[in-house]
C-alpha cells in the first residue's frame, strides 16, 4: 500500500507501573484505525524507542502489526547508532510485517557521505521502502534539502521523507524541486504546519497529535479540492496542536493524558527520565479542549 495521508506516530502505552500495556497497544490501535488514520507509525520518538528493551521492541511491533491486520500500513521505527543494529531492527520489522521503515542518521555524525552511506547499507538488506526522518533536533544531523535527494535519487527503496526540520514548508519545496521521481514527504512537528505543508506538495503528515481526527478531516478536505475550507478547519485547532508541541517529554506526556482522558489506553505514564505534567498543565489541557468543543471526544 502506497502511504499517504495521516500517518500517526504512536504512543507506546505502559502500565502504572511502567510494562508495556499490550492491552493498551490494542486499543489504542482500534482508536487510531477509527479516528481514520491512514497508516500508524510505531517506535519513534514519541514511542519512547530509546526507552525500551530489545525484546520490547519486538513486542510492541508484533503487537501493533497483530492489531492492526492489515487494515491500515504500519511503519516501524528502526533507526540505531550503529548501522549494523539498525539493518538487524529493519530485518526483523520487515519478517514481521512492517510496510515500510523510518530511520533517522546515527546522532552526531558530520560527514554526510557516511549518513549517505549508513541508509544505502540498511537499504541493500531489505525490500520495503524507508522513510528518511530529517530530525536535527534529535540526531543533531542537518541534512540539507539536496542531500536528502540525493538519498532519494540514488537509493532505490528510499520512497519516502520525514521532516522535522522547521520550517517544513520551505524544505519541502526545495526538495521537490531537485527530486526526480515518485517521492513523497511527510510533514511532522506535531502538525503546526499541516496546511501549508499539503500546500506545498506534502503528501501527508507523520505526527502524533492526540486528536487524529482533526488532521485526517484537514486531509481529506485539502484532497478533495476545498482548500478553503481545509484550512478554516485546520486554523481553528492550532491552539490545541502549538499547546501539544511542547520541546521534550512534556509533549510526549501532554499526549499520553489525553489519550487517557479520551479512553485510548489505560494509563498515561511515561518512563523515567522523562518530565511529567503538573496539575496546572491538566487544568490548562481540560479548558482548552472545552474552549474548542471537544468535551464530546473525551470518554473519562
Amino acid at each position: 500500500m502506497k502511504i499517504h495521508g495521516l500517518c500517526t506516530i504512536a504512543i507506546t502505552p505502559f502500565d502504572n507501573q511502567g510494562n508495556v500495556d499490550t492491552e493498551s497497544i490494542r486499543s489504542l490501535t482500534d482508536f487510531y484505525i477509527n479516528a481514520g488514520v491512514q497508516g500508524i507509525t510505531i517506535l519513534g520518538i514519541m514511542g519512547e524507542v530509546n526507552k525500551l528493551s530489545e525484546g520490547e521492541r519486538q513486542k510492541v511491533t508484533e503487537v501493533f502489526i497483530e492489531s492492526v491486520n492489515g487494515r491500515v500500513p504500519v511503519i516501524v521505527g528502526c533507526s540505531a547508532q550503529g548501522t549494523n543494529v539498525s539493518i538487524e531492527l529493519a530485518k526483523q520489522a520487515e519478517r514481521l510485517g512492517a510496510a515500510a521503515l523510518m530511520i533517522a542518521p546515527p546522532a552526531n555524525i558530520k560527514n554526510l557521505d557516511v549518513v549517505f552511506e549508513h541508509y544505502r547499507m540498511v537499504a541493500e538488506q531489505i525490500s520495503i521502502p524507508i522513510v528518511v526522518q530529517d530530525e536535527p533536533v534529535t540526531t543533531n544531523v542537518i541534512m540539507p534539502p539536496w542531500f536528502i535527494a540525493k538519498i532519494c535519487t540514488e537509493i532505490e527503496n528510499a520512497k519516502y521523507v520525514k521532516l522535522e526540520e522547521a520550517p517544513t514548508t520551505i524544505k519541502t519545496t526545495k526538495i521537490l524541486e531537485l527530486i526526480k521521481g515518485d517521492i513523497s514527504i511527510f510533514g511532522g512537528l506535531n502538525g503546526m504546519y499541516f496546511f501549508e505543508e499539503l500546500d506545498r506538495g506534502c503528501s501527508g503528515i507523520m505526527t502524533g497529535f492526540s486528536y487524529p481526527e482533526i488532521l485526517v478531516e484537514t486531509y481529506n478536505l485539502f484532497t478533495s479540492g476545498k482548500r478553503d475550507e481545509a484550512r478554516k478547519y485546520f486554523y481553528k485547532y492550532l491552539p490545541l496542536i502549538r499547546f501539544e508541541a511542547q520541546l521534550g517529554m512534556g509533549g510526549v506526556a501532554i499526549r499520553k493524558e489525553i489519550y487517557k482522558q479520551r479512553g485510548a489506553v489505560s494509563s498515561g505514564h511515561t518512563r523515567f527520565p522523562g518530565a511529567g505534567i503538573d496539575e496546572r498543565t491538566i487544568v490548562e489541557l481540560k479548558e482548552m479542549i472545552s474552549f474548542l468543543d471537544l468535551n464530546e471526544q473525551v470518554t473519562v
